[in-house]
């Protein structure tokens, strides 16, 4: 196994791992978009990417500033307009996996995206909503990648942006939320999933060299731990070698913008 791999980059792999080939992907930008690209030149390659924009099936080779980016489009098998892109694709059930990211989360993977501190005198304005909570609804499963600190793992959100398993099993359905929701949150340390009868969030991976006490002591709630906890495969050699292949291009692209 390749020695010198950064926490993101475990984090990004660890993410791009549960992306099965041929699903489609709604995907975000910035990690969420690194990790769903990676999948795709690598052991996803019939992944259809999706991007907020009405970009379907796109193939960028560099990733994208935002979901306006003129790449999306050029690379895409498609390009549909954004209501078509929400009411018939992702409110239609035909996404299969939607990736997120966040600035808060809570133990029931509820996100805050939109501001720190009280909603009309933030401390911190976030870049709000978007489309996450649709995808949060309406995806058959979700994904969430963030870095795992306590002022992101928090008892209460600031602002409620996008569901997750709202307060706990059976909150979903009494608010008739099609998707599955979160099935994984993937983090520079772990990786945690929803508890099958609570769906409280439960460290069931730690990345290699990462102790269970570290990912609880960065958790701003008691943490559930998995009675046996694995620790991640780390990267491959050709993980590594693609995922900063593509990010070196990127840089590359868009110092030339």
């Amino acid at each position: 196994m390749p020695e010198g791999y950064t926490a993101d980059e475990m984090m990004t792999i660890a993410a791009a791992r549960l992306v099965r080939n041929g699903a489609a992907v709604f995907v975000g930008i910035g990690l969420p978009s690194a990790a769903a690209n990676l999948a795709r030149l690598t052991h996803a390659p019939d992944a259809v990417l999706i991007y907020e924009s009405g970009t379907i099936g796109t193939r960028a080779s560099v990733l994208p500033l935002s979901i306006g980016d003129g790449e999306l489009a050029e690379t895409a098998d498609a390009v549909v307009s954004v209501p078509e892109m929400f009411a018939y694709w992702l409110q239609g059930g035909r996404i299969d996996l939607g990736f997120l990211g966040a600035a808060q989360i809570d133990r029931y993977a509820n996100i805050n995206s939109t501001v720190i501190g009280d909603y009309r005198q933030p401390s911190t304005r976030l870049p709000g909503a978007g489309g996450a909570p649709e995808i949060a609804a309406s995806c058959k499963e979700v994904l969430i990648t963030l870095r795992h600190a306590r002022r992101a793992f928090v008892e209460t959100l600031d602002f409620v942006t996008s569901v997750g398993h709202v307060s706990g099993s059976g909150g979903r359905e009494q608010l008739r939320l099609p998707g599955k929701g979160p099935t994984a949150v993937i983090t520079d340390l772990g990786i945690l999933t929803p508890h099958p009868s609570t769906c409280e969030l439960t460290l069931t991976s730690v990345h290699p060299g990462v102790t269970v006490d570290a990912v609880v002591a960065v958790t701003g709630w008691p943490l559930e731990v998995a009675a046996e906890v694995a620790t991640t495969e780390p990267p491959s050699a050709k993980e590594l070698a693609v995922l900063r292949d593509l990010q070196q291009r990127t840089l590359r692209a868009h110092a030339q913008s």
